[in-house]
């Protein structure tokens, strides 16, 4: 099984392979955009545009690269945990069927997330617009995984204002930019550490694992480290993946005090309400109430109410008084202490979560 906190050089779907099942907490794809160029791209000065003209771009047709894009997408199904997140990023020449894909993979789509960029390339041939955004595509592992969306924390960052679908960062420029031996832009799509930072304090809490399957220069990761969360990354490329050693070693990560996610963006753990009664806190027998004490029910050792010829859940035997199809009874349900003051069972359960 393959180390945390470290990069790995070869070739993903192989690396996938020594990763165990349901064990990756968040994954950040940037796969190859299949962009097709087929002609030198040049400025109006006539100077050459340094694209995306790598071998690994290329693929033979649509059918290869959607071969290729199952490939590893089955492989993060796999390793996701079942309340896991996934994000993925491309363009117009991809991110359609990469959807398409996801979609017939079972994974649930939560969000599309336009970044749009402020300083885009322009269209030098000024034959089409100028593409100024990619999209990103937010999924869950099913429909009915619980994943971690730390909404208040991107809220809070939003100067309260609920957090959009629509997202300004500039592309990687000045020192960001990682340049190579010979003082070159080092890989044409280098993303910027301000997205990788906004996806990770989304979709993750710190200590958290993180999966970059692509990881070229390694943003995902080395945010992840700076922001205290373990990661795993895989670049097959020798020459990005010694660039990204560098970058990793570099990074120290921020002191854990700083690095709490906000308090209501916190996981809830889930207390069933025999637990009251298996940790003494209420005996068989404790008669319920509801707050203006016209229905009582009493507690059962298995964790049931009865209520007249009734027995069930604390919420079903709510919905049976109120005569309604579902109701909380963590709210609806109290308890006398020795003052024979009513007591919601709910403060119970508060005080059990610490």
């Amino acid at each position: 099984m393959l180390k945390q906190n470290s990069l790995y050089l070869g070739d993903c779907i192989d690396l996938f392979e020594k990763i165990e099942d349901h064990s990756i907490d968040l994954i950040f794809l940037d796969p190859p955009y299949n962009l097709q160029l087929n002609k030198v791209l040049t400025r109006p000065n006539h100077s050459v545009v340094n694209g995306v003209n790598q071998d690994w771009d290329k693929f033979d047709n649509y059918a290869s690269y959607d071969k290729f894009t199952f490939s590893y997408l089955i492989e993060c199904k796999r390793v996701l945990k079942p309340d896991g997140g996934l994000w993925i990023i491309g363009s117009y020449h991809n991110i359609f069927r990469i959807g398409k894909i996801l979609q017939d993979l079972n994974f649930w789509i939560l969000n599309d997330v336009i970044w749009a960029k402020s300083n885009p390339l322009p269209n030098f041939r000024a034959t089409r617009l100028t593409n100024a955004h990619e999209t990103l595509i937010w999924c869950s592992k099913k429909p009915k995984s619980k994943y971690q969306f730390n909404y208040h924390t991107l809220k809070v960052a939003n100067e309260d204002k609920q957090e959009r679908s629509i997202w300004n960062f500039p592309i990687c420029s000045g020192k960001e930019r990682i340049k190579n031996k010979t003082n070159q832009t080092a890989h044409p799509t280098q993303k910027p550490l301000a997205l990788m930072k906004k996806i990770i304090l989304q979709s993750s809490i710190q200590g958290d694992l993180i999966l970059e399957p692509f990881a070229g220069t390694a943003s995902f990761c080395a945010e992840g480290k700076y922001l205290g969360r373990n990661y795993i990354g895989f670049e097959k490329d020798k020459d990005y993946f010694n660039l990204a050693e560098k970058r990793l070693k570099k990074i120290k990560s921020l002191k854990s005090n700083l690095l709490e996610v906000n308090e209501k963006d916190k996981p809830i753990q889930k207390i069933p309400f025999a637990s009251l009664i298996d940790n003494g806190h209420l005996k068989p027998g404790t008669i319920l109430y509801n707050n203006n004490k016209n229905y009582k029910a009493t507690v059962l050792p298995d964790g049931s109410i009865t209520y007249k010829n009734d027995r069930g859940s604390i919420h079903k035997i709510a919905a049976k008084v109120n005569k309604t199809s579902s109701f909380n009874g963590w709210d609806y349900w109290h308890y006398e202490d020795k003052k024979k003051n009513l007591i919601s069972i709910d403060m119970i359960r508060k005080k059990m979560r610490g």
